[in-house]
């Protein structure tokens, strides 16, 4: 079952689970995925714990807990999911030794209200940092305007990130030089730079959702025809943009000499990691995201749909992403033609990215709020 999946690793591919609950966790599943389906990290989001938690199975007595101790809903949620994050942390501790920090990862986002606030960010992700306590943590940001200033900080403290909700090339090539400032800061203060590690979160099945959106109201032959090659395209540039920066693996593309100088100094690259990477359409293979995103050091975090999907029928045959350059650049340009607008699209993905999860985040703070009411003991 898991043999795609060991191609997969042994092509250069990190293999991430995007999901975390408290069951997966106190049952053994999330041990097992690591043990039988190469598994060698977590992610999370707002929508993650709010589903987990409205599920309740394996919270309540923490909930009670807390409300005997009358914490505000806000400590509560907060809490609740570092308690679940530090729990996984210390399960993938020992794929972290081994890969020397590399992976064994798992993420925990700031507060999504607080994505247009660069001085709230950071003073949220130490604290996230500070909570969980543990050196195979991300802390994930958003890839907002303001979000750029608070990687650099939070990088410079020598504080492990995940940038997260990145749609556009243009967004993508910011966030790796408020990296690269970040790794400047943090060397100059005298850091080790070793300890420091960063992946940037590109999202991929959202473009074609949206895009084929509009292809499908365009109706024309050669809209139609377009239909599926966004999401794609626009990844594989992605990776074009990390080759310019930190140089390609077979070292054919030369680094920046900004990139250069880090590296001297025993920096670690910031490996893009495809994410939103389950498949939407049904008319597309259902590991499109998986097979067609193959390229050496990388990340792809997977819902566990999509990862028993490639375990199952994964068509992995090696790197899929260097030689395609042209063909992804004439695919943008094709979509141009046609009147799409991929500067509008991506803004638009970034906005609803922040939206949703701030609904999410509120939606948890609801639940939880009714939990705490319900479970507090009696004043009598």
């Amino acid at each position: 079952m898991t043999d795609a999946l060991k191609r997969l690793a042994d092509a250069g591919v990190a293999v991430w689970l995007d999901d975390l609950s408290r069951k997966r966790i106190t049952s053994g599943n999330l041990a097992e995925l690591i043990d039988e389906s190469h598994v060698v990290g977590v992610t999370t989001n707002p929508s993650i714990f709010q589903k987990a938690i409205a599920g309740a199975d394996g919270y309540q007595q923490q909930v009670a807990d807390l409300a005997t101790r009358k914490v505000t809903v806000d400590e509560a949620v907060r809490m609740i999911t570092t308690a679940d994050v530090r729990d996984a942390a210390d399960i993938l501790r020992p794929v972290y030794d081994a890969t020397g920090g590399q992976d064994g990862r798992v993420s925990i986002e700031v507060d999504p209200r607080l994505a247009h606030n660069t001085a709230a960010t950071i003073a949220e992700a130490k604290q996230l940092a500070w909570l969980v306590d543990r050196p195979n943590t991300f802390i994930k940001i958003p890839a907002t305007k303001a979000g750029l200033p608070a990687i650099t900080e939070v990088i410079g403290l020598g504080i492990s990130v995940n940038v997260t909700l990145i749609f556009s090339l243009e967004r993508y090539r910011e966030v790796m030089g408020a990296f690269l400032a970040g790794l400047e800061k943090a060397k100059a203060a005298g850091l080790d730079l070793q300890k420091i590690h960063s992946v940037a979160s590109f999202f991929v099945s959202r473009v074609d959702t949206e895009i084929d959106k509009r292809l499908d109201k365009l109706g024309t032959d050669e809209a139609k025809a377009l239909r599926g090659k966004a999401a794609l395209a626009n990844a594989r540039l992605a990776y074009q943009a990390y080759e310019e920066v930190f140089g390609s693996h077979d070292k054919s593309t030369p680094p920046s000499e900004r990139w250069a100088a880090l590296d001297r100094a025993n920096a670690n690259k910031q490996r893009p990691l495809w994410a939103s990477t389950g498949v939407k359409d049904p008319a597309y293979k259902d590991t499109l995201y998986v097979d067609d995103l193959v390229a050496p050091g990388t990340v792809n975090t997977m819902p566990e749909a999509t990862l028993e999907a490639v375990a199952d029928h994964g068509q992995i045959t090696g790197d899929a992403v260097r030689g395609t350059y042209e063909q992804a650049k004439a695919d943008l340009v094709a979509l141009a033609g046609v009147g799409i607008s991929y500067d509008d699209v991506v803004q638009l993905l970034e906005d609803e990215g922040v939206e949703k999860f701030e609904t999410s985040w509120n939606d948890l703070l609801k639940s939880t709020e009714a939990e705490l009411g319900r479970l507090a003991p009696s004043e009598a």
